[in-house]
């Protein structure tokens, strides 16, 4: 499966950005409201500056303490994105996110964001893909 595939199973709900200059507590309102682990920081929604991560802020609370929620967004994002084209294998993206340790990547095709995928995206992509070779396996072993 490739991450174009996995982008059609999404929901068509875009992506949630935020400026750069928003602060903490907007981005924890943002990420509350949305129900959503991590927010791709951009000023036009094309172009990634980052990313916050619910990780992000909460290693900035263990820090900071709420003072933190007043510092801006651009203080505290995952400035340098690793990131994916619509082309690439699910089984490749697993294995970068897995090795680098980040649950969200952007999806980014001439330079500008067309998505954004998560682990649990992946992983259920890469369930349901086994799953069917699964029964393609039990139906040749059968004869049907």
């Amino acid at each position: 499966m490739i991450v174009q595939q996995i982008l059609a199973m999404k929901p068509q709900t875009g992506t949630i950005t935020i400026a750069p200059s928003a602060t903490l507590n907007e981005a924890v309102e943002l990420l509350s409201a949305h129900r959503i682990g991590a927010l791709v920081v951009s000023l036009d929604g094309k172009a990634v500056a980052g990313i916050l991560s619910e990780r992000d802020v909460v290693r900035e609370l263990g820090k900071q303490g709420p003072s933190c929620l007043s510092r801006k967004v651009s203080d505290v994002m995952t400035a340098k994105i690793i990131s994916c084209t619509r082309s690439e294998t699910a089984l490749d993206v697993l294995q970068t996110m897995t090795d680098g340790r980040f649950r969200h990547m952007p999806v980014i095709e001439g330079g500008q964001m067309v998505g954004l995928i998560s682990i649990g995206d992946v992983v259920k992509a890469r369930l349901a893909e086994l799953a069917a070779e699964k029964d393609a396996l039990e139906s040749m072993i059968k004869g049907y």
